[in-house]
């Protein structure tokens, strides 16, 4: 008889269809169909954008959701979370985690793509309430998000204020970054003790044909004019601001200049994915495994580019322990995993699979547990 082996699963999400968190519980209930026997170790990925917060909630014993209500990216309230982590020594207030897809994300506005006036104010007024509730060090993921404002939002929040030649608050989102007359940044809170890391895994700069209306906007909604306004407004913005080298940096045109606006209030940007691995002590799961099984929406070309299951796999070959795929789609070559499946092929077509991703996601962890 086999004896019984200790898996870590730990997929990203398969964006669009299933959340990481599910995507694991999903396998696991099928494997168990072919090994029953089996522990599992849940640890979903994430690499700073939806599901970040789950990634550190399951790992970290303690953690705990605090609700806030915040503006959301089309101007409405909405009631988000953000998640406090134990304190320690060296941290006694503990750890905010905000993430921006969960207060000014793009998935909060269903069908409609409102780039040019979606902001982020909502994500910088429940970091707002982590820093009231004391915390020592924040963590902030800033993936999926809905707007192109630079930051401004963000930084409204915490106390900056932008305004325009008459001495008004300039309109959100992108449609106010040409308005901007002069920005007022005495008031901003400070950063925590602890200090402020953003992940992402989005290396663009703020403006340009890399930067962060011409590659993302289009996903936003933005047309073609909508763009090249909110490319220039970005670049004054900038200028304005006299932060023209953070907007050149890796990463400033991340969650449409999200991260440049941190960058100018102090925050640290770090890679999302193995930022996360670092901090919810993965390796040492992976470590004590006999087996990692890790995944996400679509395996093509750039999901050895620093994406989570990227990072997961390289972790359990350093480890020298066997790592599987599952992806919603398999695009590129997955030869050097010790086994895939794809759901696609599962299904009979990406219809399918899409219409039903826990299903297939159970069939796929029955064929890997073999």
């Amino acid at each position: 008889m086999t004896s019984p082996r200790r898996i870590v699963l730990a997929p990203d999400s398969f964006k669009g269809s299933i959340s990481a968190a599910d995507a694991a519980v999903a396998i696991a209930e099928g494997w168990v169909r072919t090994s029953p026997a089996d522990a599992f170790v849940f640890r979903p990925m994430a690499d700073g954008g939806e599901g970040t917060l789950d990634a550190f909630e399951k790992a970290v014993p303690g953690a705990q959701r605090m609700a806030v209500r915040v503006t959301g990216p089309a101007g409405a309230p909405i009631t988000a979370s953000w998640l406090k982590l134990p304190a320690t020594d060296e941290l006694p207030g503990g750890t905010g985690v905000v993430e921006l897809a969960n207060t000014s994300g793009i998935e909060l506005l269903g069908e409609a793509r409102r780039g040019s006036d979606a902001s982020t104010l909502g994500f910088g007024q429940a970091i707002a309430a982590a820093l009231t509730a004391g915390v020592s060090r924040l963590i902030l993921g800033i993936g999926s998000s809905a707007s192109t404002d630079g930051g401004v939002g963000v930084l409204t929040a915490l106390g900056a204020r932008f305004v325009n030649d008459f001495g008004a608050s300039v309109s959100p989102g992108a449609t106010g970054l040409d308005e901007v007359d002069s920005a007022e940044l005495t008031a901003l809170r400070p950063l925590p003790a602890g200090g402020v890391q953003v992940l992402s895994d989005v290396t663009n700069p703020l403006t340009g044909s890399d930067g962060a209306a011409a590659v993302f906007g289009p996903q936003k909604g933005l047309d073609d004019a909508q763009i090249a306004r909110a490319d220039a407004g970005l670049g004054h913005l900038a200028e304005v601001l006299g932060a023209t080298e953070l907007a050149a940096r890796p990463g400033a045109g991340a969650a449409g200049g999200t991260g440049f606006g941190l960058l100018v209030w102090g925050a640290e940007l770090v890679p999302g994915s193995a930022a996360i691995a670092e901090l919810t002590g993965l390796a040492a799961d992976i470590a004590s495994a006999d087996l990692v099984v890790t995944g996400e929406g679509r395996y093509d070309g750039q999901s050895e580019a620093g994406k989570a299951p990227a990072h997961v796999a390289q972790l359990a070959r350093d480890a020298g322990v066997p790592v599987q795929l599952v992806a919603g789609a398999i695009d590129a070559d997955a030869s050097a995993f010790a086994a895939a499946a794809s759901l696609t092929e599962l299904a009979g077509s990406s219809t399918a699979a899409l219409a039903d991703p826990a299903r297939y996601l159970r069939d796929a962890g029955e064929r890997l547990a073999g």
